[in-house]
């Protein structure tokens, strides 16, 4: 009878950490996804794709990749600027 308790206290244990895993990996998908790319300009004149693509083009110029990541928010700071939000 004990060797069925520590089948299943390890079975238990081994469940628990695939779904702190699962959860956790949910998470970090969700977070990662709150970074999100200006498409909207406040001018209807400049609210184009042509107008859009220059800009992106001129911000990621200014901006160039980086390993850290940190590029990704100064391109979008870039295109806040611009007016696209």
């Amino acid at each position: 009878m004990a060797m069925v308790g520590r089948v299943k206290d390890v079975f238990c244990n081994r469940a628990m950490v695939s779904s702190l895993g699962g959860l956790c990996f949910a998470l970090s998908l969700l977070g990662c996804g709150s970074i999100i790319y200006p498409d909207v300009n406040e001018d209807p004149a400049k609210n184009n794709i042509a107008t859009f693509r220059s800009d992106a083009i001129d911000c990621a110029g200014a901006y160039p990749e980086s390993g850290s990541g940190i590029h990704i928010k100064q391109r979008i700071g870039c295109m806040n600027l611009k007016g696209w939000h």
